[in-house]
């Protein structure tokens, strides 16, 4: 698994987002805090505090570089 820090900070970003991560058969969590949720999830999004970098976990690692480069937009260091 591979843990990529992640900017979410506007519901437009979010929308793209979800369907860009939705284009990936594979399973992503988002973790803020204490809360994990699914990371194609538009609804569980907005129930995390997207005025925060958000951690996104790539659950396959033979994908990585590829969600990475489609994601780009949205990762902060």
């Amino acid at each position: 698994m591979k843990t990529i820090k992640i900017s979410l900070d506007s519901i437009e970003k979010v929308k793209k987002f979800v369907t860009e991560i939705n284009k990936f058969n594979s399973e992503f969590d988002l973790v803020s805090g204490r809360y994990t949720i699914d990371a194609k999830s538009i609804m569980g999004i907005f129930s995390l505090d997207i005025s925060k970098p958000i951690d996104l976990n790539i659950h396959n690692e033979t994908i990585v570089n590829e969600v990475m480069e489609k994601l780009a937009p949205y990762i902060v260091e």
